[in-house]
C-alpha cells in the first residue's frame, strides 16, 4: 500500500520541484490563494517525477512498450534516416504521453546500443503525425540478440523542451531497464523488425517496461480494438 502512495521520485525531477516550491512560498507570502494555486503546481511537479519500478516481462524476443501513455497511430513508415537503417518502411507504433504520464522511458528489448542520433526541430504537438518527421528527437538504433535491428525514437511535443537519454553507443541493455526521459509531455515512436506484426491496438493505454507491443516470433495477425 505505501509503495503505491509514495512512488520514487526521478533525481531529474528535484531541481523542478524545488522551484516550484520556492515560487508557491513566495505567492504564499504574497496572497494566501496563490499559495495554495503554487502548492496544488508543485504537487503536480511531483506527480510527473515519480518513477515507479516496473514488472517487466523476461522473455526473449518480446517488444515491451518504452513509454506510458495511448497507442496513438500504427502505420508503415521508415526509421529516421541518421539511424542508416534504410528506406524500407516497417511497422511503426507511437505511444502519446500527456501531462500526466509517467515520462521515464524504458528499453523495449534486450540488445545492443548500436547507434544514436540527436536531431533538433520543432516543438509541435506530438500527436500530429508530422511530429515524427518535423519535431526535436533523440533515436536509438538497438541490435537484438539475433541479429536484427529495431529503432525507437524520443520526440519532443508542444510543451516538451528537453529530452534526456542516457544510453551510450556500445551499451548492452535489458528490455524494461531505463534509458531517458521527457519533459513535459511527449511521444515514443518505436520501429519494429520487418515481417512483425503488434499486439497492440490503437486507443489502448500501454505501460512502459510491461505492456507487450510485440512477440518477434509470434504469428498472430493485426489486431484490432474498441471501446467497451
Amino acid at each position: 500500500m505505501l509503495k503505491s502512495v509514495f512512488v520514487p521520485i526521478h533525481r531529474a525531477g528535484w531541481p523542478f520541484i524545488a522551484v516550484f516550491a520556492l515560487c508557491a512560498a513566495v505567492l504564499a507570502y504574497v496572497s494566501q490563494p496563490l499559495g495554495w494555486l503554487g502548492a496544488l503546481l508543485t504537487a503536480w511537479c511531483v506527480y510527473f517525477f515519480r518513477d515507479p519500478d516496473r514488472v517487466t516481462p523476461t522473455r526473449d524476443d518480446l517488444v515491451i512498450s518504452p513509454a506510458d501513455g495511448v497507442v496513438q497511430l500504427i502505420d508503415q513508415a521508415a526509421p529516421p534516416a541518421e539511424l542508416d537503417m534504410g528506406v524500407e518502411a516497417r511497422t511503426r507504433v507511437c505511444v502519446f504521453m500527456n501531462v500526466f504520464d509517467v515520462h521515464v522511458n524504458r528499453n523495449p528489448c534486450g540488445g545492443t546500443i548500436a547507434k544514436l542520433a540527436y536531431r533538433p526541430g520543432k516543438f509541435l504537438n506530438a500527436s500530429l503525425d508530422k511530429a515524427s518527421e518535423d519535431n526535436e528527437r533523440q533515436s536509438v538504433r538497438l541490435t537484438l540478440r539475433d541479429g536484427r535491428d529495431i529503432a525507437y525514437v524520443q520526440i519532443a511535443g508542444l510543451v516538451a523542451r528537453r529530452i534526456l537519454c542516457w544510453a551510450r553507443e556500445g551499451d548492452a541493455v535489458r528490455a524494461g531497464e531505463r534509458f531517458g526521459m521527457i519533459r513535459f509531455g511527449s511521444r515514443v515512436d518505436v520501429y519494429l523488425p520487418s515481417g512483425v506484426t503488434p499486439l497492440v491496438a490503437v486507443g489502448q493505454r500501454s505501460i512502459a517496461g510491461e505492456t507487450v507491443l510485440a512477440d518477434l516470433r509470434g504469428q498472430e495477425p493485426a489486431r484490432d480494438g474498441e471501446i467497451r
